[in-house]
């Protein structure tokens, strides 16, 4: 049975609503390293963790617990993804992406992703904040290569506008209204573990790519592929390898994302509590 199957999603969301019962959350969050805290502030909070669901691997990265969180949070029913796994931990793009797929499964209609990011160049410092406009994928791979399921999305999903500006623009004005300086950019999507050389940073910036990181671009293609709608947010925690002094560590990113956090989830909070009601759309037949 393959983990992207619609019969492996039925047993996914069947073992979340025996955890944690039923859910009926249509507001999807993905958090990055630094954001745990938001999690804490969820009213009503039922989790389980990835290890006790069937198909979901456990998150071994220092900074996400890997908990599946339901509850309500600035007047929305949420459903949250506390940390996240990613490829260089050893796993495909199936089995990184499959988090996403269970929360469009369980009927989430809008999905906000955040994540840790380096600047690709000197507009932007560590611990200003990014909505994502677009992405480069140059992770390699695609968590859609293989046989699909029509009944999770086409073959070849559109990805014009994989990142929805109504969502942006939204983003956009609650953080003029909090005074918050929000930039707006591409992200490129690697595959890790090690940092950028400082010529992949002068690549990366050719290209056209404002923040670098090593997660959200899997999450958001099959995001799209289930006719999710996506918001992304990064925190620049570091300037990439040759625009700053000294050598990158990921003690140094977490560092800088804690700093951070009370502006992000300040953001976040605001963007919530604007968003009209959203419909629950469980996307399994």
């Amino acid at each position: 049975m393959g983990l992207t199957t619609v019969a492996a999603l039925r047993e996914l969301a069947a073992a979340v609503e025996q955890a944690v019962g039923p859910v009926r959350a249509p507001l999807g969050l993905v958090l990055g390293s630094g954001l745990g805290a938001i999690a804490e502030e969820v009213e009503g909070a039922r989790k389980v963790s990835y290890s006790d669901l069937p198909h979901l691997a456990p998150s071994t990265v220092a900074g996400h617990s890997g908990d599946l969180v339901v509850g309500r949070w600035h007047h929305h029913e949420v459903v949250l993804l506390a940390g996240r796994v990613h490829a260089y931990e050893g796993h495909d793009f199936k089995q990184v992406s499959l988090p996403v797929r269970l929360l469009a499964a369980l009927g989430v209609d809008a999905l906000i992703i955040t994540n840790a990011a380096g600047s690709a160049h000197d507009r932007m410092k560590p611990g200003d904040l990014m909505v994502i406009r677009d992405h480069l994928n140059l992770t390699g791979g695609n968590p859609l290569v293989g046989e699909n399921d029509e009944r999770l999305g086409p073959r070849f999903p559109d990805m014009t506008e994989a990142y929805d500006g109504e969502l942006r623009q939204l983003c956009h004005r609650i953080a003029r209204s909090q005074g918050l300086p929000l930039h707006e950019g591409v992200y490129a999507g690697l595959l890790g573990p090690s940092y950028e050389t400082p010529a992949e940073i002068r690549m990366l910036a050719t290209l056209g790519a404002d923040a670098v990181g090593m997660s959200t671009v899997p999450e958001v293609i099959v995001a799209r592929h289930m006719g999710v709608r996506v918001l992304g947010l990064s925190c620049i925690t570091n300037m990439g390898a040759g625009l700053g002094e000294g050598l990158l560590d990921h003690s140094h990113v977490k560092e800088v994302a804690g700093q951070a956090t009370e502006r992000m989830i300040s953001l976040l909070a605001g963007v919530v509590e604007a968003l009209p009601e959203l419909p629950l759309h469980r996307r399994i037949p």
